[in-house]
C-alpha cells in the first residue's frame, strides 16, 4: 500500500513577521519553528514509526530546513527538493507584503466561495493551485508504488490533500488548523481510495510555545 506522510514545516520567520511568506521572501524557519523541527527529529530517532523510501521537500526554505533538521532520524536517506509542493504562491506582487499593507491594498478576499478568483493580484488562484498539488500527488503515487513517503510541506497542501482524499469540497464545508511540524498520514488501501491514518498528531511539541511571543501580543 502506498503511503504518505505530510510534515508540515516549523514555524517561519515570515510567520513570525506577520508578511505575506511566498517562494521569493521566504527566509526559513523561526528559532521555535528550529526546536519543533528538533522535537520532531528525536522523536523519530527515539521511536522509528516508518521507513520513508522517499523524502521529499518542497522548494521554500522553511520547509527545506525543516527536513534538513529532521533528515538524522532516516539513516542512508537524502532530500529530493519537489517545488510542486510548495504553498499557494501570492505572486511577485504580494509576496513579501506586511499582511496589514496586504489587506490596506487588496481588501480581505474570498478564500472560501470562489477558487477561481482573484486572491492575491498575480499569483495563483486556489484553484490553480490545487491542481497544482493534485498533479504532484498523483505523480508521487506513481514513482513510490507500494512505498512510503515524507513530504515536508505547508498548510494548505495539507488542507489539499486532505479534501482531494476525502472528496470533499476544495473550499468551504469546514476549515482546520494545521499545527507547524504535525504529521498526517494517508494510506491508498486501494485504487482512488484513501484512508486518514492521522491528522495533526503534534504530540513532540506538547512542551513548547504555541508561538513566538511578538511585541503586540504583550
Amino acid at each position: 500500500m502506498t503511503r504518505l506522510i505530510f510534515v508540515r514545516h516549523g514555524e517561519s520567520q515570515v510567520t513570525v513577521n506577520r508578511v505575506v511568506g511566498g517562494p521569493r521572501s521566504c527566509v526559513g524557519l523561526s528559532d521555535l519553528g528550529r526546536q519543533q523541527s528538533v522535537k520532531l527529529r528525536d522523536r523519530w530517532m527515539q521511536s522509528s514509526e516508518f521507513t520513508p523510501d522517499l523524502v521529499i521537500s518542497s522548494a521554500y526554505p522553511r520547509a527545506k530546513e525543516t527536513a534538513e533538521i529532521v533528515l538524522p532520524a532516516f539513516a542512508g536517506r537524502s532530500i529530493e527538493v519537489i517545488p510542486q509542493f510548495g504553498e499557494h504562491d501570492p505572486g511577485p506582487q504580494c509576496d513579501g507584503l506586511p499582511y496589514a499593507e496586504f489587506t490596506e491594498r487588496f481588501g480581505d478576499p474570498d478564500w472560501e466561495n470562489d477558487p477561481y478568483g482573484v486572491t492575491f493580484p498575480g499569483g495563483e488562484t486556489i484553484a490553480e493551485f490545487q491542481i497544482r498539488i493534485g498533479t504532484a500527488i498523483r505523480a508521487l503515487v506513481d514513482r513510490v508504488g507500494s512505498g512510503t513517503a515524507i513530504i515536508f510541506c505547508h498548510g494548505g497542501v495539507v488542507d489539499t490533500a486532505l479534501r482531494q482524499a476525502l472528496r470533499t469540497s476544495g473550499t468551504g464545508i469546514f476549515e482546520i488548523h494545521t499545527k507547524n511540524t504535525s504529521i498526517t498520514e494517508f494510506v491508498l488501501v486501494r485504487p482512488g481510495r484513501w484512508r486518514l491514518a492521522r491528522y495533526n498528531d503534534a504530540a513532540h511539541t506538547a512542551e513548547l510555545p504555541v508561538s513566538t511571543n511578538r511585541p503586540e501580543d504583550f
